[in-house]
């Protein structure tokens, strides 16, 4: 167990990229200085709770206990391969000639036929975001529309033109 004095926090909390890290690592050098936990708690904003368990943790386990744990969740309900098509639907409907302009419901009901997961509708954009779309609609085009016809629109001299 690494002993409380022979550790210069202060240097450990400036090389993290963590702010987990720096957090516990500043608490542990406000500690070593003789604050109490009400007052580290106090100067580094976060609750007394916390600094305790941080302290205690160190005491028992040492620098190795403080380092971040892998964290578990709730799995996702699309696997990755589900994921892919998903993603390979979005793009090929939005490449289509016609427009393919889709909306979270079209999305929605897609996952619901094709996966059988049923997401919640509101939760389409956060699956979306996660998986690098963006939610940007554009116009949609016209089958018929000619932009040949458009620019020749665009040159016809206006009264109010300069």
């Amino acid at each position: 167990m690494d002993s409380l004095n022979n550790i210069d926090f202060k240097s450990l909390a400036s090389k993290q990229t963590s702010i987990q890290m720096k957090m516990r690592f500043l608490a542990l050098a406000h500690f070593q200085d003789g604050h109490s936990c009400t007052q580290i708690a106090k100067y580094l904003k976060v609750s007394r709770t916390s600094v305790n368990k941080w302290i205690q943790v160190f005491l028992k386990e040492g620098l190795d206990g403080l380092r971040e744990k892998p964290r578990t969740g709730r799995p996702s309900f699309l696997s990755h391969q589900e994921k892919q098509q998903l993603a390979k639907y979005i793009e090929e409907s939005a490449a289509k000639p016609d427009g393919g302009r889709l909306t979270g419901h079209d999305i929605h009901d897609y996952i619901t036929q094709t996966f059988g997961k049923a997401y919640h509708p509101d939760y389409i954009y956060i699956l979306l975001k996660k998986m690098g779309f963006s939610w940007i609609t554009s116009r949609s085009k016209h089958p018929k529309q000619c932009d040949k016809i458009q620019e020749d629109f665009k040159k016809i001299q206006n009264r109010n033109d300069p």
